[in-house]
């Protein structure tokens, strides 16, 4: 039996993907966080990093803006906010 399986990002480190992003991005409010690393198993770039509630960031150079962070948190704790 297989337990989940999980791909590491494609080449997206190594070239900064981010300015791909469409005219949103991801906002950790980090008020209800339990740490639960959802957001960072789901992210299909591998751009969110951090060991607990208070340490986890999105790394903008690589993230372009899709919002699957913010639909997996259980706590509702990430937010997409607009571009500046």
């Amino acid at each position: 039996m297989f337990g989940p399986l999980t791909a590491k990002p494609g080449s997206s480190q190594n070239n900064k993907t981010g300015s791909w992003r469409i005219k949103a991005r991801p906002k950790f409010l980090k008020k209800e966080c339990i740490g639960c690393k959802l957001c960072s198993l789901v992210c299909p770039e591998g751009c969110i990093t951090g060991t607990d509630k208070d340490s986890i960031k999105c790394d903008l150079d690589y993230c372009k803006g899709c919002g699957l962070c913010v639909k997996i948190c259980p706590k509702k704790d990430i937010v997409m906010e607009e571009e500046k």
